[in-house]
């Protein structure tokens, strides 16, 4: 067989599910790791006209849609809502009432990051394990303990202490929820998804400014300031959701009990066809980790995802505060964060909707990052408030829609359960471990300027996200040659079907999302 006969129907290809050389086999529920590469379950709509199974797919997944995105877009909208109030906090008193310098309440920022990195790569491992209907939910009972806990503080040592282990709950949620979706949807229909998901970010950032000026208006309430009330009634909120989501939240596709026994085989099936390992069982095995930390695509992805998110929780943390040194009071400050977020959250969706279309997520990452370049370039240049929020404006759209883009990227380009799911842990947690950079670049007594902090977000956006992305994208693009000329197909010589697909994305018919 040539290379050209064996190509992989990955997303760059046109290889439709219902090609005639697929071999069929029956499986049971659950059994789906029996399969072989190439082997799909049978077809339940086999009898049917092609506009006939057409319609289907399209009810198929609409149905997926509805129940699963809306309630993991408030999952993530309550989980960045409660790592960033802390920013709006800031501005309705928090560092006077408890008494800590402008260092101490950096280091408040850094410890959520610390503890958040270092547990990340484990998250999905766990969320294996325990189910994502036990793991989520799990966890986001705890963060909201975590987060009420803070409006109870009286100094330093308690917010540090509160911060930590909101760091080390929430650390499952967004690596663990992106390597989930990436086990319902083909490649070519992950990405929008995910940008919907992460657009909730954005959207965190609008909703976060509002919900902060209104609630600081209950200070004094209970003895408590404003600040205070921020942490308590976010955090008694992430509870309840928290406690619903046993109910909300699904399990994976062979196990999902809002599908009929039908639509589980066709889910299956479409997974199957895609050619991803995210359709059947594996058991964990350290040939997975190693296969992730051996990958030099992790490291530069990392690379990647670092360039992003290092200014994404600069941006987030300390909008509040630059908006509010351009001299608008408090409550102004916090509405006109309003803006910036929700212009980001419509880009997110649009570079979301474009990447899976035309494929070239590379690309789209390079041009996004561009407008953040020009951005901060306004903010550290700018000598009028006008331009530097307009520079505001154009920092979240080079920023928010990055974020999605790259964790789509690392999926589409990772194959094996396990591998994915270590490699985007690997990936995110790095990335966050840099929130510990973006922590401590804005410090007071480079207000109002902060032309340091901005000059830092400019390097991460130059070297690391559009340098690195321009990297990963022509190394990609030479290896995918490589493959369609033949010259990685003798990593399959004397191999068995089940040996083959084991390689996961070094299999010589894996075509690269480039």
């Amino acid at each position: 067989m040539t290379s050209s006969e064996k190509q992989h129907n990955d997303s760059d290809s046109t290889h439709s599910p219902i090609d005639d050389k697929e071999k069929v086999v029956g499986v049971e529920q659950g059994g789906f790791e029996t399969l072989g590469h190439g082997e799909l379950p049978p077809d339940p709509d086999a009898h049917l006209s092609e506009e006939e199974r057409a319609h289907i797919d399209r009810r198929l997944l609409w149905k997926l849609d509805l129940r699963l995105i809306p309630w993991l877009c408030l999952l993530y909208l309550i989980s960045f809502l409660d790592r960033t109030n802390i920013g709006n906090a800031k501005l309705d008193g928090l560092q006077k009432s408890l008494h800590i310098t402008g260092g101490q309440y950096n280091a408040c920022l850094s410890i959520f990051f610390v503890s958040y990195a270092l547990f990340e790569p484990l998250t999905n491992v766990l969320l294996k394990r325990l189910r994502p209907s036990v793991f989520i939910p799990v966890i986001m009972v705890l963060w909201g303990i975590c987060m009420t806990t803070m409006g109870l503080t009286h100094n330093f040592q308690g917010m540090m202490a509160a911060r930590f282990f909101l760091g080390l709950a929430e650390a499952g949620l967004f690596p663990g929820i992106n390597y989930y979706l990436s086990c319902w949807y083909k490649r070519n229909e992950f990405g929008i998804r995910a940008a919907v998901f992460f657009s909730a970010a954005a959207v965190s950032g609008s909703f976060g400014g509002l919900l902060a000026a209104a609630i600081g208006q209950m200070d004094g309430i209970g003895g408590k300031r404003g600040w205070a009330w921020i942490f308590i009634l976010e955090g008694l909120a992430t509870v309840l959701v928290g406690l619903a989501s046993f109910w909300m939240v699904y399990d994976f596709p062979d196990e999902a009990h809002f599908l009929s026994p039908l639509d589980r085989q066709r889910v299956i099936r479409r997974l199957k066809a895609d050619q991803q390992s995210s359709a059947e069982h594996e058991s964990f095995k350290m040939d997975y980790f190693w296969a992730s930390v051996k990958d030099w695509k992790t490291w530069l992805y990392a690379l990647i995802y670092m360039g992003c998110d290092c200014p994404l929780y600069a941006f987030s943390l300390f909008l509040p505060s630059i908006i509010n040194a351009l001299g608008y009071t408090s409550t102004k400050a916090q509405l006109l964060s309003v803006p910036p977020y929700a212009a980001a959250a419509i880009l997110t969706i649009t570079i979301g909707y474009i990447a899976d279309r035309t494929r070239q997520r590379g690309l789209c990452n390079i041009g996004v990052s561009i407008l953040g370049l020009i951005g901060f370039s306004m903010l550290v240049a700018g000598t009028s408030p006008g331009v530097q929020y307009a520079g505001t404006f154009l920092g979240a759209l080079g920023i928010y829609p990055c974020i999605a883009n790259t964790i789509v990227w690392v999926s589409n380009n990772t194959e094996g359960v396990y591998k994915r799911g270590i490699t985007m842990g690997f990936v995110i947690g790095w990335g966050n471990l840099n929130g510990v950079v973006s922590s401590n670049i804005y410090q007071a007594n480079t207000a109002p300027k902060y032309q340091t902090g901005h000059g830092i977000v400019l390097a991460f956006l130059a070297i690391f996200l559009c340098g690195g992305s321009s990297l990963m994208y022509a190394l990609l693009r030479g290896e995918n040659s490589k493959r369609k000329s033949g010259g990685r197909d003798y990593l399959a010589e004397g191999k068995s079907e089940k040996e083959i697909e084991a390689l996961g994305d070094m299999r010589p018919d894996f075509m690269y999302t480039l």
